[in-house]
């Protein structure tokens, strides 16, 4: 099993609503100059942060699964299939985005967490009808083994389940102890260091990763990853294991093909 760290440099920024909302981008959108591309049925991750209270005003998506997940702070959520919520840290929300939404947010000072988009087939998704849901914090399924909190995000026990192949955990490894789990063949793992200092570690190479660097691990075969904390305090980790490779057209493919069918 391959591990490549991208440091933030590798990565790219972006800001909204005159830069109260500022984000890094482990995986931007195509052209935006991000290292990783995509990863699979994972297509984009940002992390966001409100410097101040931000807005962002109606916008529309299509055929895509995007969720948000809250670190801290509150975030209201207002949508065209007349969704009006509220989320606070610890929640999520999911948009199966169909054939087509707008939504709006509006974000307090201080919040942060991740939007992350998934990527089904979208010749079927495209023509699906749009949906909203979201998800407490007590919703998601927290399991304590050997020095590890696991929360169970997406896939799985979780009761978020995507069209899109992709599984999502959140991860607090203890100051001195370590985490494992198998990666199936054919997956990849996608994570983000979100505090703390860490040793990526496979049968074949081992890796350190800091605060705010992202991590790809790939293999062609079943492997073992393992992820220490260092012995100076507890890390914190966003994991995400989906398809090494996307296993239908992707969406430029479907891009085009939509675009010759309206020619028509």
């Amino acid at each position: 099993m391959s591990i490549r760290i991208y440091p933030i440099d590798q990565q790219v920024s972006g800001q909204f609503d005159e830069g109260r909302l500022v984000e890094q981008k482990p995986i931007g959108f195509p052209g935006e100059g991000s290292a990783v591309e995509r990863v699979g049925t994972l297509f984009y991750w940002a992390w966001f942060q409100a410097k101040e209270d931000a807005y962002l005003p109606p916008h529309p998506h299509r055929g895509f699964e995007i969720i948000s997940y809250l670190l801290e702070g509150h975030i209201q959520h207002q949508d065209t299939l007349g969704t009006q919520r509220s989320l606070k840290a610890g929640s999520l929300q999911v948009m199966q985005t169909g054939s087509g939404v707008q939504h709006s947010e509006k974000y307090e000072k201080g919040t942060s967490g991740f939007q992350i988009w998934f990527e089904p087939f979208l010749g079927e998704a495209n023509y699906a009808t749009p949906a909203y849901s979201d998800y407490l914090e007590q919703d998601f399924p927290v399991v304590q083994r050997d020095g590890c909190t696991i929360k169970s995000v997406v896939g799985g026990s979780s009761p978020v389940q995507l069209v899109a192949d992709a599984n999502m955990w959140d991860v607090t490894i203890s100051a001195g102890q370590a985490f494992e789990m198998m990666v199936p063949e054919g997956y990849s793992i996608a994570g983000l260091v979100v505090e703390g200092s860490s040793t990526w570690c496979s049968f074949t190479e081992t890796r350190s990763a800091g605060p705010r660097e992202f991590v790809v691990c790939e293999g062609d075969a079943p492997g073992l990853l393992r992820v220490e904390a260092d012995v100076g305090g507890d890390t914190r980790l966003i994991l995400i294991q989906v398809p090494s490779e996307l296993p239908y057209p992707s969406y430029k493919e479907v891009k085009i093909r939509l675009k010759v069918e309206k020619e028509r």
